[in-house]
């Protein structure tokens, strides 16, 4: 890997993608580029071998893919910064909610190539989901870096940018719906005076142990319900339970609440 990465904005996320390119030997500490208002931030990464540019625009000079990882509220004042910069053979690479395509291109009043993306927060442990849609200008050799990038990280699929706002309540916003179904578990579990550390270290292990069922026990998911619901045992009153409470229809009610708000703050 030959090209030189470029990153607007260190925050979590971005340190995430950093250590997943770094971890896995994509490309030197040397062919990152980095720019951010934060100079202790810049400095740990300076201390890595990454190179700290001295502005917006300087950094997107020097970079070939460049990640816009700032908050959606910031996107008009960074790329605005860029206006008189050629990017014609630049790949930006968006992770902000709600950011389309068609905004970055018009504040930058120019046809760049796009690719947007809805991480996660797992992407810390390099156990992410990541949604991404390439622009339509886009090649496939051009994509490739930047889908390896986030399969690092975790997880990929790709989709139509239709589908770029509703996907963030499946993998953006959800790892919060698990956070306080696990959350509760533990609650009641502490309730009934099971120390809450001893319920969690269950619990969690019990997440992942589900989710390995569905990626690989070759069952679908009515299946593994059902093996795990004896006639008139104790799984089916839970489930009759969460039934006669619609918590099915509490769960898409939610996630049509997320998706809408996505659509309002959409640009």
């Amino acid at each position: 890997m030959n090209k030189k990465i470029g990153f607007i904005g260190v925050g979590n996320m971005a340190t995430a993608i950093i250590g997943g390119i770094l971890n896995n030997n994509f490309t030197n500490a040397e062919c990152i580029n980095i720019y951010d208002l934060s100079t202790e931030k810049c400095d740990d990464f300076a201390r890595k071998g990454v190179k700290v540019c001295d502005s917006i625009s300087s950094v997107t000079t020097q970079s070939d893919i460049i990640f816009l990882a700032v908050k959606p509220q910031n996107y008009a004042d960074v790329l605005t910064a860029l206006c008189d910069v050629d990017c014609k053979d630049k790949v930006f690479v968006s992770i902000a909610a709600g950011i389309s395509i068609d905004y970055i291109r018009s504040l930058l009043k120019q046809n760049v190539k796009v690719v947007r993306v809805m991480p996660n927060t797992p992407l810390l442990l390099s156990k992410g989901a990541s949604a991404l849609c390439p622009s339509d200008n886009l090649s496939e050799a051009e994509f490739e870096p930047v889908k390896t990038i986030f399969s690092l990280c975790g997880v990929v699929e790709i989709f139509e940018e239709s589908h770029m706002n509703e996907i963030i309540s499946v993998n953006g916003s959800s790892p919060a719906y698990v956070y306080l179904f696990a959350k509760a578990m533990a609650d009641y579990a502490q309730s009934c005076g099971i120390e809450k550390e001893s319920a969690l270290n269950l619990i969690c292990a019990t997440f992942e142990g589900a989710a390995q069922m569905m990626m690989h026990s070759g069952d679908d998911i009515e299946t593994l319900i059902k093996k795990v619901s004896s006639p008139g045992g104790t799984t089916i009153a839970a489930l009759n339970s969460f039934k006669e409470n619609n918590f099915v229809e509490i769960i898409k009610t939610a996630m049509k609440a997320c998706t809408d708000r996505a659509q309002e703050l959409g640009k």
